[in-house]
């Protein structure tokens, strides 16, 4: 009776253009769309559970040339406003918009839906994709936990709706495609996750000369330890270790499981 009750209060999707999006989303779809980026923006972007928050740390660290104090200035969901995340009385619109420039924001929206704005203004787009198989994985865990989205139900049902694009942001498949088509087009540097695996120091090296910054070997060296797994997920402004119970019950699934 317990989790039935827990079940019914779980929120649901809802839809925009076809594409599924929490229903919270959805209510202040205009707003969203109504965002205006500035040129020197620089947007963080992947489908969900492909190592968002390991791109963001290391982008931030960059930015911050190693310094671990400013790192630790807020939890990482707050240093990059998730752009259509939405909130009674508060949207990361309103965050994003009282940030100052550059500002470095986050989404998972597939291109079709992203505001208009980071087209005609030229801004730079960070794009991370990871294999589905283990990208699967991880949202099933993950929806397990977090109370905002709705339960996944059995593995069995899951793989069902996931492979048929019926999952929040949609299809995996359309969404890595259609951001590696946009590349073509856009500033947009187009990583993997198990290249991030495989080469930390070669594809933060990469990510460096993308966005400007200049470091020492040092300084890089650095970042590379600190964006490591195993010390990330003992990071309290990174492993949601502060999130209340109400949006994430980490005693079912850790917010950072373990790295595929």
């Amino acid at each position: 009776m317990i989790l039935q009750a827990e079940l019914k209060k779980r929120l649901g999707l809802g839809e925009v253009e076809g594409i599924p999006l929490p229903k919270s989303t959805c209510n202040e779809w205009d707003r969203i769309q109504c965002f205006q980026a500035k040129p020197d923006d620089i947007l963080l972007c992947t489908y969900p559970k492909s190592g968002t928050t390991w791109i963001q740390e290391i982008v931030d660290m960059i930015q911050q040339e190693g310094n671990l104090e400013k790192c630790q200035r807020a939890p990482v969901h707050h240093r990059h406003p998730f752009i259509e995340w939405a909130r009674p009385f508060q949207t990361s619109v309103d965050q994003a918009e009282m940030m100052p420039s550059p500002r470095t924001l986050k989404t998972h929206l597939p291109v079709q839906l992203l505001p208009k704005s980071f087209w005609t203004e030229n801004c730079k787009f960070i794009y991370m994709a990871r294999n589905p198989k283990d990208c699967l994985v991880s949202c099933f865990h993950f929806q397990r936990m977090n109370k905002t989205l709705p339960h996944p139900g059995t593995w069995e049902e899951y793989l069902e709706i996931f492979t048929a694009g019926k999952v929040a942001w949609g299809s995996w498949y359309n969404h890595v495609k259609d951001w590696w088509k946009a590349k073509d087009t856009y500033h947009v540097l187009y990583l993997f996750y198990e290249d991030i695996k495989k080469d930390p120091k070669g594809e933060i090296q990469k990510i460096m000369q993308f966005i400007g910054k200049q470091l020492d070997v040092a300084t890089v060296d650095k970042i590379v330890h600190h964006t490591s797994f195993e010390v990330m997920k003992h990071n309290p402004m990174v492993n949601r270790a502060n999130a209340p119970l109400s949006v994430m019950d980490q005693s079912i699934s850790p917010f950072m499981r373990k790295v595929q």
